[in-house]
């Protein structure tokens, strides 16, 4: 593991033992639950308190040595919280499938973690404006020696891919005519990193953020990455954005995050809150680019 980063499997045995953990600072014993029952945004404005969701995914959300949550989306939100007077921001590890089921089961009020917005993703929760968008890359070996550069080059050449476990990256690969049997779903980037350069696969799906962010913490490691691009799908390509999730019901509290999330955005704010995790102003969401859209997608 990277730099000392945890695996999914280890964080969450730990987190079983250790709970909840508060964003920038040590980790704190807490129960499992949300900090609302009603009214989420009354609730924590009240308690001057929320939970939110992230699975451990760098650089989108996860724990670092110290044991403080960081990452794009903690910061962002921890941010957009402040603005509404919200100031003690929690956080709960789940694993990325189980983040908008353990969301609408009451364990904290808002996922935190770059989760892509899908027409699936919209019909089990409501997510705020986009946060940022992103192309797709591929990992491949260093010198990319079969010049593998996009879904359509895994499907003609016949090599593996290796996915995340949940991640969009396999639609991507099926929709642009990728076999089953080539596709290998891996537990964490740390392992699909290994997956590549042991062999095992040829290569590895994910955005160009995260691809880029593991091998800047393996120094040394025999790959590169691919230049991003957008996925096709019936002939069209698709972009790619993730956002916050909330519950269906929890309107009021989603609307108030959006319209500071917004003001962040263009006060230039955001970009600052996200650059040491390897985004730019290049990632803010592209205009015309809505979550009513990508939902209907």
């Amino acid at each position: 593991m990277a730099h000392g980063e945890w695996s999914r499997r280890e964080f969450f045995r730990r987190s079983a033992v250790l709970g909840a953990v508060t964003i920038g600072g040590p980790v704190l014993l807490s129960a499992c639950t949300s900090t609302s029952s009603g009214d989420a945004l009354q609730a924590a404005k009240d308690a001057k308190k929320i939970k939110i969701g992230i699975a451990n995914e760098a650089p989108y959300g996860f724990t670092d040595q110290s044991g403080k949550v960081t990452g794009e989306a903690p910061e962002v939100a921890r941010a957009v919280f402040k603005a509404m007077g919200i100031d003690n921001v929690e956080a709960e590890a789940v694993s990325f499938d189980q983040l908008i089921p353990a969301l609408n089961a009451r364990k904290y009020d808002i996922v935190a973690a770059g989760m892509n917005i899908k027409k699936e993703r919209c019909d089990a929760a409501a997510f705020s404006i986009p946060d940022y968008s992103a192309l797709t890359a591929l990992l491949v070996p260093k010198g990319n020696p079969q010049q593998v550069l996009k879904f359509e080059d895994i499907a003609a050449k016949k090599v593996k891919v290796a996915v995340l476990s949940a991640a969009v990256e396999k639609g991507y690969a099926t929709d642009s005519g990728v076999a089953e049997d080539q596709i290998v779903t891996l537990d964490s980037q740390d392992n699909m990193l290994r997956a590549v350069t042991d062999g095992r696969v040829y290569c590895a799906a994910l955005t160009d953020i995260s691809l880029k962010d593991v091998l800047a913490k393996s120094p040394g490691a025999a790959a590169e990455v691919t230049p991003g691009f957008d996925p096709v799908k019936d002939g069209k390509p698709v972009v790619s954005a993730g956002a916050f999730v909330f519950r269906k019901d929890d309107n009021p509290l989603r609307e108030a995050f959006n319209t500071e999330l917004k003001k962040l955005q263009d006060s230039g704010e955001w970009t600052k809150i996200v650059t040491p995790f390897g985004f730019s102003a290049d990632n803010l969401p592209k205009a015309g680019v809505t979550t009513e859209k990508l939902c209907a997608v």
